[in-house]
């Protein structure tokens, strides 16, 4: 869990959230075309359409961006898409799992094969990283202002798994069949977390540090900016002393 968190800190550090609202809003809007095809446009109805409405709150997506792509689906007229998983290594070892929506496997597998080499690592065969990971929902609160040990009681009491903690935040972990009873009873508690989502989190950490770090975090950005990637997954761990030379 350490390296994904980090690496979510980072991300936002560099402010890469802002720089790429277009490519994240593109991104959400094949999701929810997506889920809204298989499982129908009532979220109340539609677990999956309910995550990615979620994911949409969290990068303040425009409410009129989220009503067309479903009214894309209930049309008739959206692309058909593919999900595929694709399985790697990065730097230093690094195991990657990355999640896509393509309409074109041999383009989205060359693309990901041509970075994952560029950056010192490679692509591998199903299931060669996969096992590293497990699915969990994870809910972060900024520290600022924040009482932690309300927090983790009131975790704890709403069926969380654990409370992870760092200098400026602390994230809370849940099953995802706990997720959404842990996030609405700490909303109802006053405590509204800055992200939550439901993601693949490593089990075991890979530790990196120079160019190997460095080399890490240029591929993670570099794969997500594919247009296919939605959801890039890694179990790296960088310390904060490293990070503060990378930035």
């Amino acid at each position: 869990m350490a390296g994904h968190s980090k690496w979510a800190k980072v991300k936002h550090f560099k402010g890469a959230i802002d720089a790429k609202r277009a490519k994240i809003f593109s991104k959400l809007g094949r999701e929810i075309t997506i889920a809204a095809k298989i499982g129908g446009g009532d979220p109340d109805m539609n677990p999956r359409l309910r995550m990615v409405l979620l994911k949409c709150r969290t990068a303040n997506m425009p409410k009129d961006n989220i009503e067309r792509a479903i009214k894309k689906a209930q049309g008739g007229d959206a692309e058909n898409y593919d999900e595929v998983r694709y399985e790697g290594y990065g730097p230093g070892g690094t195991a990657i799992l990355l999640e896509t929506l393509t309409d074109n496997r041999n383009r989205t597998v060359s693309e990901v094969r041509h970075l994952l080499s560029k950056f010192g690592g490679n692509l591998g065969a199903t299931g060669c990283v996969s096992f590293l990971f497990e699915k969990k929902g994870l809910l972060t609160f900024e520290r600022s202002g924040l009482d932690a040990d309300a927090l983790l009681e009131a975790a704890l009491e709403a069926g969380a798994e654990d409370v992870l903690e760092s200098e400026s935040a602390l994230d809370v972990a849940t099953t995802p069949a706990n997720f959404e009873k842990v996030r609405d009873e700490l909303a109802r508690r006053g405590f509204k977390a800055a992200s939550a989502a439901i993601s693949m989190q490593p089990t075991t950490t890979t530790r990196l540090d120079g160019k190997e770090a460095e080399a890490m975090l240029g591929l993670a950005d570099a794969l997500e900016d594919l247009d296919d990637v939605q959801n890039v997954y890694a179990n790296f761990d960088i310390s904060d002393e490293e990070m503060a030379k990378i930035a």
